[in-house]
């Protein structure tokens, strides 16, 4: 199926918005590639679940919240000496190569729709790079939204034996009138036997709907680990994917999520392991309350090559009210028999024999209930190496279940 471009994309605000960025031709016309396959390309699947389709993107009215030129944000960077960390525009400026030669290596920016909307209309960015054998520790990306809709691209390269620890929160700023739009495309390239571990926190308010796709690629003995965790937003579709490339190389998908009200999330993890020796573990938890609804997909895709693999998935989700929905589609392509794998998928609710036990110990119902909660959230969050994220997402939990109404 192909989709109709919106009548206020224009080649002139793409034009517009690569111009103010002083960009090289090369990236202009990556752009202007990427608005003319609009009309060529599908919105990101939609997950099926028995007797239901869960996420079509399709239906959302673009044109009334989608704004490319009036975009605006706060955005920090925080970053040690050892590592290059620049806005995306002085990227180009300082590392044209450098970005020319990774951008779009590891994301298609014609994956779907709104990856290639994405790329025709990004206003903003950070590029992070870590040279050979350097460790960087402490990265930190903080960007505020302060317009009705805002494109966000990060990109992370580390080269042979080099590690870097980021942290990226994205959340909204300025009130803005009606819904609002965030995307966030991110690409990491874990070099020969470095260490990526990237943390991100999306805390955006709840008129806005959020895509995210972030997506790394492990070279031979690399570790590309991803945590992404949601609290924020009206609708997230997120997508957390790692391809391990080279032999031997490892990656780690930790995912936590939120929901309250008529919050939704959608979430997918998927690893592709395309070498020998090669090691995954996806793991996955999430609360929903009130009218909220969840959808996890889980997919492990062993090649044929991928011999002597290991790869493992774990989600869970927790529902507190009887109104709300959730549901799960993990997913096992394994195409050699020399491969360790597994997984596994629950939805319930409070345990009520837990709950008994421990009111029956004078604990108030209201504050087993919390407990309970939290505790559900510590394989999740004993996972996130990243300390400053672990202590935000444990902060954010807290003060959803204090204004939680029993």
């Amino acid at each position: 199926m192909s989709t109709q471009v919106h009548a206020n994309l224009t080649e002139e605000q793409v034009r517009e918005i690569s111009g103010r960025l002083d960009e090289p031709d090369w990236l202009l016309e990556t752009r202007l590639d990427a608005l003319s396959a609009l009309s060529d390309l599908d919105f990101p699947d939609v997950i099926q679940t028995p007797g239901r389709k869960w996420t079509d993107l399709a239906d959302l009215d673009f044109e009334s919240f989608v704004d490319p030129l009036n975009a605006a944000e706060e955005k920090e960077l925080v970053a040690p000496d050892e590592a290059v960390v620049l806005p995306f525009a002085e990227a180009l400026d300082e590392h044209e190569e450098l970005v020319r030669e990774h951008f779009g290596s590891v994301v298609d920016p014609q994956t779907n729709y709104l990856t290639a909307l994405s790329t025709a209309l990004f206003s903003t960015g950070t590029v992070v790079y870590v040279p050979e054998g350097v460790a960087a520790e402490d990265v930190k990306i903080r960007t505020t939204m302060n317009a009705r809709s805002l494109f966000n691209y990060t990109l992370v390269v580390t080269e042979e034996s080099a590690s870097v620890t980021i942290l990226e929160r994205q959340e909204t700023g300025d009130d803005v009138d009606g819904a609002r739009y965030y995307s966030g495309v991110v690409e990491i390239d874990a070099g020969e036997n470095s260490y990526v571990q990237y943390g991100g926190l999306q805390d955006l308010s709840e008129e806005t709907y959020n895509y995210q796709l972030k997506h790394a690629t492990a070279g031979t003995y690399a570790t590309a680990n991803v945590i992404d965790c949601n609290i924020g937003s009206r609708l997230t579709k997120t997508s957390v994917e790692t391809s391990l490339d080279g032999d031997s190389s490892e990656t780690k998908i930790v995912g936590a999520f939120y929901g309250h009200d008529e919050q939704h999330f959608d979430v997918d993890s998927r690893v592709w392991h395309n070498a020998e020796h090669t090691t995954a573990d996806l793991v996955t938890r999430g609360v929903i309350d009130d009218v909220a609804r969840s959808v996890y997909e889980g997919v492990q895709n062993v090649g044929r090559d991928a011999w002597n693999t290991s790869s493992y998935q774990r989600e869970n989700t927790l529902m507190l009210s009887d109104e709300s929905e959730a549901d799960a589609s993990p997913k096992l392509i394994i195409n050699n028999h020399d491969t360790e794998a597994s997984h596994s998928a629950t939805v319930g609710q409070v345990d009520k024999e837990d709950l008994f036990y421990m009111t029956s110990r004078a604990v108030p119902e209201r504050l087993a209930k919390n407990m309970l909660v939290e505790g559900f959230f510590v394989p999740v969050l004993d996972e996130i190496a990243v300390e400053e994220l672990r202590e935000d997402m444990e902060s954010r939990i807290r003060d959803r279940l204090a204004s939680r109404t029993y």
